[in-house]
């Protein structure tokens, strides 16, 4: 019964650390961004403000989760 909890639980933080990662502005876009560098970006590091910020706190947050509960469910499985 925990353990279908717990594989329930890592399912929804997959989708959510996904769905967190990718709705993070990218710094270069796609291939081109990465061979020639990126031509509206500015070539240095940009802070990230407000919704930005929240997301990647959140998508933090989201993985720290996902692999303390997949620990858990390790170590429920091995006893």
């Amino acid at each position: 019964m925990l353990q279908n909890v717990l594989i329930g639980a890592q399912v929804v933080l997959a989708i959510l650390v996904i769905l967190g990662i990718l709705l993070q502005t990218p710094k270069a876009t796609g291939l081109g961004g990465v061979i020639g560098g990126g031509g509206d970006s500015g070539g240095g590091y940009r802070r990230r403000r407000g919704l930005e910020a929240g997301l990647l706190r959140m998508s933090a947050v989201f993985i720290g989760l996902f692999v303390i509960v997949a620990a858990i469910n390790v170590w429920i499985n091995n006893s």
